[in-house]
């Protein structure tokens, strides 16, 4: 691990993971994805920020005949969590990313698919029965929620799909609920990729994005938890990147005073394995980090500092084997005051 500008990365050789097209087929049981063995990716070129997800693709057809595809892009997983400043996608609930994408520079209108998970288990089809909104961020869902009698949320209630709050607001106890189901959202759209040739594929996106107030990872362990360890597996932080953190603690014994928050965004690349050839040909990643003064922390290799805030990866014949997850320590200044 070395320290760049404001910056603390790791250059292991641990693969990251990126969210990847991936051809799919539509059976009764959903969206199932399957393996294409004649389209290759030949180069993906992706950028990453707080705000925004762009990835551009050129695809080539290696097969000796025109295919019409079905293509899919899975977008992370909406978990709610409504005692985290977490900031969700704030798009209607129509198009909660306000995904857009072009074929050939041709504009696309993708299939949006929703699904609703409750303990791993899908309950899509409890929502719609109840005539529910599928996005549980909204206040649309908490309002209907409010509105259901009794008997219904007694049953949300015991899928685990709500969460009940209890508090006293001066008047006596209260009782509300909070929507709790997991949302998964996957954009579909056909195109034909014509044979010995090449296609451009852009898709955009607004990410999902986690985070905490202050920062965990410097937190003793407790109860069988360490989340140092946790952070290290899923960040690649190493002793050089906790030692920049301490360093900026206003108590040395308190782990929460360094002028920082948490941002994490994930990114799903494995899909990318289902296409043909030797993996993605040509890989070029570039993750900005926004102010300066920020710290970023992910799994990766060949990375280099293009800008103030960006930073760059390639790789020939990429392979995707895991997720890429980013960790963004936010710099308030106001907190070291």
């Amino acid at each position: 691990m070395r320290f760049l500008a404001g910056l603390v990365m790791t250059l292991a050789c641990t693969m990251p993971a990126l969210a990847n097209d991936t051809s799919a087929v539509l059976t009764t049981g959903g969206l199932e994805f399957v393996t294409n063995s004649d389209i290759v990716m030949q180069s993906e070129d992706l950028f990453i920020s707080k705000e925004q997800i762009k990835v551009d693709y050129v695809f080539r057809n290696d097969g000796t005949s025109d295919q019409t595809i079905l293509v899919a892009f899975p977008m992370p997983d909406i978990v709610p969590n409504f005692y985290s400043p977490i900031a969700f996608p704030t798009g209607p609930d129509d198009n909660l990313f306000e995904f857009e994408t072009t074929f050939d520079g041709k504009p696309v209108t993708a299939t949006l698919h929703e699904y609703a998970f409750a303990h791993g288990v899908d309950r899509t089809d409890v929502l719609k029965q109840m005539g529910l909104p599928m996005v549980p961020i909204s206040e649309g869902a908490q309002a209907a929620i409010e509105a259901l009698d009794p008997e219904s949320q007694a049953q949300l209630l015991h899928l685990g799909m709500i969460t009940p709050d209890e508090y006293d607001d001066g008047q006596g106890m209260k009782k509300h609920y909070w929507p709790g189901w997991t949302y998964k959202a996957t954009y579909t759209w056909e195109g034909t990729f014509p044979a010995g040739k090449t296609v451009n594929v852009v898709h955009s996106y607004k990410p999902s994005v986690g985070g905490t107030a202050g920062i965990a990872f410097l937190s003793e362990p407790y109860e069988g938890y360490d989340p140092a360890v946790e952070y290290a597996t899923k960040y690649c932080t190493d002793q050089d990147f906790l030692d920049t953190v301490r360093s900026k603690l206003k108590n040395p014994e308190e782990s929460w005073s360094a002028p920082y928050m948490e941002s994490w965004i994930s990114y799903i690349l494995t899909t990318g394995g289902n296409w043909g050839g030797n993996g993605i040909e040509k890989f070029r990643l570039v993750i900005d980090k926004g102010n300066p003064k920020n710290l970023l922390s992910f799994c990766g290799k060949n990375v280099t500092k293009t800008g103030p805030t960006t930073f760059e990866m390639t790789e020939e014949n990429f392979w995707p084997e895991r997720e890429l997850d980013i960790l963004i320590l936010d710099y308030h200044a106001e907190m070291e005051q």
